[in-house]
């Protein structure tokens, strides 16, 4: 592989994005979809055309990678597994992406787990950090975590960085708000003792006795020098101020790993009037595999990185995704708060098929109603439980089953969440959110006996 030019100069930079700095909403014209047209030319074929890569020299490489994304992402940094919950704010941001990168570094080595959450971009801070006091309430309600839990200081993996240094003359500016720093030197040591995390007793009672803490020290020249490139660390610039990105570190190693470049143009952002209507239209743009329309949907601050790296994944979906043919008639929801956005509970949907049959799923309290092909049928809890038991058999332990029982009836209950957010005036799919209100409705519908009885099976 080719190093940078060493005056730092790179062919990125004759090329500036049309849409505004990470983090920020341009006022986008709100026309009709089919006027919006974005250049492929630099992508004609799809990833998975093109050609295998070498393997690198080292299996712990991936584990470099790994843990760099592990100090971007909150773990480590003074003993901590998670941090800060629900705080609206603490960026800190840096002059120079070098710098950016350093400071977090520096917060590592301080065992700093403040400075730390407050080197990331604000928008993936508050990704991270929101949901954190809901997942632990739940933990501790089923008993997995201590009461006395403190999601600001959970224990258990320390990481530390060392005299860490960059190459400053090879970082390579991608466009006026991306540039990706080289990591080629120092040392990262990483110490997880389980012990130490604050899992309730019938938790820890299931852990390995006799087993001390695992430390493993990693020497980042060493690692450069059998690969032969440095760690790349991507860092952008939110509001005249650097930061470290954990999404576009991720995203970088995935184009990378497909030969691609960073695209030249990116996928300006064109939200909805509603929640109910973002959804909407993203499950239209899903039916009909119109990428560019679905990237459109997703929050220009939280999911920069995808707008910047969407022709890519326009083109790499270009042969593969087809249209299904559907149309979607008609999608209600029913909206609540959630920390950072709004969830929107599917309640109804209405679908016409490509031989112009249509169908129906509508939410009845703890269960839905379909309807298609002249019949109709309801999902609750107990259907799905006994079909669970009518393909793996009767041998199923009666506490299986009422674990079942209690997932099916709390997730019916519960509904499907689909999470927006709100920038500028202009409504969002937040994916990530999403994910993680999935998480918590399994976590939901679970109760303390349920784990009891998990951990019975498990011994």
């Amino acid at each position: 592989m080719s190093m940078p030019p060493q005056d730092g100069q790179w062919p990125y930079q004759q090329n500036q994005y049309p849409q505004q700095p990470y983090g920020q909403q341009p006022p986008y014209p709100q026309q009709q979809y089919p006027q919006q047209q974005y250049p492929q030319q630099p992508y004609t074929q799809p990833f998975q055309q093109l050609p295998p890569q070498q393997p690198p020299k080292k299996g712990r490489r991936g584990l470099i990678i790994g843990l760099v994304v592990a100090l971007v992402v909150l773990l480590g940094g003074g003993g901590t597994w998670f941090a800060l919950s629900q705080r609206d704010s603490v960026a800190a941001g840096a002059a120079t992406p070098t710098e950016a990168a350093r400071n977090l570094a520096t917060a590592l080595s301080g065992n700093d787990v403040v400075g730390m959450v407050g080197a990331l971009a604000p928008a993936e801070a508050k990704l991270l950090t929101e949901p954190i006091g809901q997942t632990t309430d739940e933990l501790k309600r089923l008993g997995i975590l201590k009461p006395d839990a403190n999601p600001q200081a959970l224990t258990g993996m320390q990481v530390k960085a060392e005299n860490l240094t960059f190459d400053e003359a090879a970082a390579e500016q991608v466009n006026d708000h991306l540039t990706i720093t080289k990591l080629t030197g120092g040392t990262i040591t990483v110490t997880a003792d389980p012990s130490k995390l604050p899992l309730s007793d019938r938790l820890m009672e299931q852990m390995p006795a006799g087993e001390g803490p695992q430390t493993e020290t990693i020497d980042i020249a060493e690692e450069v020098a059998d690969s032969g490139e440095p760690v790349r660390i991507a860092t952008v610039k939110v509001d005249g101020e650097w930061y470290p990105s954990l999404l576009y570190t991720m995203a970088d190693y995935a184009l990378r790993d497909e030969n691609e470049p960073w695209p030249t143009t990116s996928i300006p952002a064109r939200g909805a009037n509603s929640p109910n209507e973002a959804v909407k239209q993203l499950v239209q743009a899903a039916l009909d595999a119109d990428v560019t329309r679905v990237i459109e949907l997703l929050p220009p601050d939280e999911m920069a990185v995808l707008h910047d790296a969407g022709p890519a994944l326009v083109a790499a979906a270009a042969e593969d995704a087809e249209p299904s043919g559907a149309k979607l008639l008609d999608l209600r929801t029913e909206t609540s708060a959630v920390p950072g956005g709004t969830r929107a509970t599917v309640t109804h949907v209405q679908i016409e098929s490509p031989a112009g049959e249509t169908y129906t799923v509508t939410k009845k309290g703890d269960c839905y109603e379909a309807t298609g092909e002249g019949r109709t049928e309801e999902l609750c809890a107990d259907f799905v439980t006994d079909n669970i038991e009518s393909e793996i058999g009767s041998s199923v332990p009666e506490e299986v089953t009422q674990v079942l029982r209690h997932l099916s009836s709390g997730i019916l209950g519960q509904g499907l969440g689909v999470v927006t957010t709100e920038v500028a005036g202009q409504h969002y799919v937040s994916p990530l959110r999403t994910f993680n209100e999935l998480g918590l409705t399994v976590l939901r519908s679970l109760q303390p006996e349920d784990i009891d009885a998990l951990l019975r099976l498990a011994e």
